[in-house]
């Protein structure tokens, strides 16, 4: 008898969510080495199923690197790049694109058999087509992204860069939140708490956070302004204000940087807030309090972490790590708002 006749809750479907979830955040940090090596507008041409074989011979690569000497990034930022160098960021760029290909496959092929096997839950099989099917976007809009950075700039659009992130978390929060779902079966009808919302309005303030990360990334904001807590001697740096309004929210790197900074301030109160009054609430059940003393040491974490790295000029181990923390308090954020759905 399958488990879809016998309960509402899958172990094996919940650790093959869970895996692709691993590997999602292993996409995110790849992509976050790939951008800070600057590597990702080393291939210049979208080959959905023959650009998963990387060049085989002499001939090959140096047919690859003719065409990567064609766009800007190397004309204005990489001129006189040997082949040698050349491979060194084709392997980061070509390496993320093939463990999207092999997410892609993990996530398909199992689902399909346990589809057959109708051991997925009923109430989660929409969900698992609704992520099959961002997925499947998530290709699209990679290529969406380096396309803007191939003719009339040396690096890809900051705001393109957010979406492009901004997806493969959203994808991390369904996977992660339907895994659990899978594991432990129905939640149970509980009485309201004000928990619900606040929980929720976290998660969308770590995720917005993310995506003001994405624009610092994009616009390479990183690497300017490298004092804290003022920047450059100021609260607010002089070149605050871009040439508009959308200059300033998504390209002007005094900008970007400034609003991240803020957005972490926020985040840090917050976190240290739900910690607090988690462990403080006597209805609370015991996994509650401790989620939500996570949420507090990973927000504490993060923001070290991020400091630490804006300081040191943001080498490339310290900015992917960076980056792996932000996943990090996203999936703790993720689990707290789940878990106090359940009460």
């Amino acid at each position: 008898m399958t488990s879809f006749l016998r309960s509402d809750r899958s172990r094996p479907v919940a650790v093959w969510l869970f895996a692709v979830a691993a590997l999602v955040l292993a996409m995110v940090v790849v992509g976050g080495a790939t951008r800070l090596t600057g590597s990702g507008l080393s291939i210049t041409e979208w080959r959905p199923v023959t650009g998963a074989v990387p060049p085989m011979s002499q001939q090959a690569w140096e047919g690859e690197f003719a065409k990567y000497r064609e766009i800007p990034q190397y004309k204005q930022v990489n001129r006189g790049m040997n082949l040698s160098e050349f491979k060194a960021i084709y392997w980061w760029e070509w390496g993320h694109r093939l463990l999207g290909r092999l997410i892609g496959l993990v996530f398909a092929v199992p689902l399909v058999v346990f589809l057959i096997r109708k051991d997925i839950p009923k109430r989660l099989i929409w969900r698992c087509w609704a992520m099959l099917g961002l997925g499947g976007l998530q290709g699209a809009i990679g290529w969406w992204m380096v396309s803007s950075g191939l003719a009339d700039r040396v690096s890809v659009a900051p705001e393109r860069l957010a979406v492009h992130l901004g997806l493969a978390l959203l994808l991390f929060v369904m996977l992660f939140w339907t895994a659990l779902d899978a594991w432990t079966g129905a939640p149970r009808q509980g009485n309201p708490t004000p928990w619900r919302r606040w929980t929720l309005i976290f998660l969308g303030a770590v995720f917005l956070q993310c995506l003001l990360g994405a624009l610092v990334a994009g616009a390479d904001a990183g690497f300017i302004y490298n004092d804290w807590p003022l920047m450059n001697g100021a609260v607010l740096p002089h070149d605050y204000a871009g040439s508009g309004i959308w200059n300033t929210i998504a390209h002007n790197q005094a900008s970007v940087q400034l609003h991240h900074r803020i957005g972490a301030y926020l985040l840090f109160a917050a976190g240290l807030v739900v910690a607090g009054l988690a462990w403080r609430d006597r209805y609370l059940p015991r996994e509650a309090k401790q989620l939500g003393l996570a949420v507090g040491a990973a927000v504490l974490f993060q923001a070290v972490l991020g400091v630490a790295a804006l300081m040191a000029g943001v080498p490339v181990w310290l900015g992917i790590l960076h980056q792996a923390g932000a996943v990090g308090v996203l999936a703790v954020a993720t689990a707290m708002a789940w878990r106090v759905r359940r009460l």
